[in-house]
């Protein structure tokens, strides 16, 4: 039997042979619902992935095929419900066969085909590296077991320093979590990326995966409590941080705290207005970068 034969039955099975087909990878038009005013961000190319799960686009992603890793994902905030689901890690079959089915499926258990090894991160890049599997969508930041589990796709994360990842950026995503759940009234819209190495790019250890700089996050609530406390005066209707995923990094973008918790020191992350983010942004790509339509306003 084929590997293209093979991955077609597979999908066929997951997906009780329906077929809405080709239009997940591409194009961002099925799930402008993602993004604030269905504006995805500009400035960035890539590859625009609508992420599908069991027939129903959950978020948004800009992913690189030569770094097999995301430049950014995007979605709508929901607080969070039951439990974390189990870590079943998946992949997007379209990003290998073109005209597959486009529900991003689990990874098999055995060998994996070489046209999905060759399009995108697979489990065997992480596996025996020293970086975890950082979300950029994490599943903290959604309500139905469905949506949860979505987040769970291996073209939605990039390597992560684990005590970025179990530290300060942890931290972050609850704080974001509490501050959207207590204080926004209407939608609120996500989106979290990387920033790379201005030179000398690193790598996983197979030198298939490459590992960012830095991590950013941003979310956009327009529609929002007007009786903030003060300390949350700074963080409506928009939010901005980076985060350090190289303890060694120089200190212009995020300054390191002497006094984190040695695990987590060289980890930190930055709270800033959206405008100084996307000032790094454009710094680093070299591009203006604009997150958020007119920042977040509500003109119309």
């Amino acid at each position: 039997m084929s590997h293209h034969y093979a991955l077609a039955v597979v999908v066929l099975a997951f997906t009780g042979g329906c077929c809405m087909c080709a239009t997940d990878v591409g194009e961002f038009a099925p799930c402008l619902q993602s993004f604030y005013k269905s504006w995805p961000l500009k400035g960035l190319a890539g590859t625009p992935i609508c992420q599908r799960f069991i027939n129903q686009y959950r978020f948004a992603t800009l992913y690189s095929r030569p770094r097999r890793s995301p430049w950014f994902s995007a979605y709508l905030y929901s607080t969070p419900g039951g439990k974390r689901p189990t870590s079943n890690w998946k992949f997007e079959p379209q990003l290998a066969y073109p005209g597959a089915h486009g529900n991003m499926i689990p990874f098999p258990p055995g060998p994996v085909d070489q046209n999905v090894v060759d399009s995108q991160a697979v489990e065997l890049d992480y596996i025996n590296s020293t970086y975890s599997r950082g979300h950029l969508n994490p599943s903290l930041h959604h309500k139905s077991h469905e949506d949860r589990s979505s987040t769970f796709t291996l073209t939605n994360v990039v390597p992560q320093e684990i005590g970025s990842n179990d530290g300060p950026w942890e931290h972050l995503e609850q704080t974001v979590n509490k501050t959207l759940g207590a204080y926004c009234l209407g939608e609120a819209y996500v989106v979290t990326g990387i920033i790379p190495y201005q030179s000398d790019e690193h790598w996983l250890k197979n030198h298939r995966v490459a590992v960012p700089e830095y991590m950013w996050s941003a979310y956009c609530c327009p529609n929002y409590n007007n009786s903030l406390p003060e300390e949350l005066k700074d963080a409506f209707p928009t939010y901005a941080a980076i985060g350090r995923n190289d303890r060694n990094s120089t200190e212009e973008i995020v300054p390191v705290s002497e006094t984190a918790k040695k695990q987590f020191r060289g980890y930190d992350v930055r709270q800033m207005p959206l405008e100084t983010l996307e000032m790094y942004l454009k710094d680093r790509f070299s591009t203006v970068v604009s997150v958020f339509y007119e920042q977040c306003s509500q003109s119309n």
